[in-house]
């Protein structure tokens, strides 16, 4: 019986699916809960319609509120560089 599968998630699709999460429900996840979130999304695009997913979501994250912003004000600086 298979118990855990572990798998990686980059910073950026955290990030993306921290912010999905922000305005799609209104609930501010911990980082760590993002990875989470962002494995499900993905594995959610495969699943039928009528499957059931539960992601249990841990944490708080109006303490990573701070890293959040300096990513973004990172991602900005570097888009302005681009352009």
């Amino acid at each position: 019986m298979k118990r855990v599968e572990y798998v990686s998630i980059t910073d950026e699709e955290a990030l993306d699916a921290f912010h999905q999460c922000c305005l799609l429900e209104g609930i501010i996840p911990a980082l760590e809960t993002a990875h989470a979130l962002a494995e499900a999304m993905k594995r959610a695009t495969n699943l039928r319609d009528d499957h059931l997913m539960v992601v249990c979501l841990s944490g708080r994250g109006d303490k990573d509120m701070q890293t959040v912003m300096n990513h973004m004000a990172a991602a900005d600086n570097t888009q302005e560089k681009l352009v």
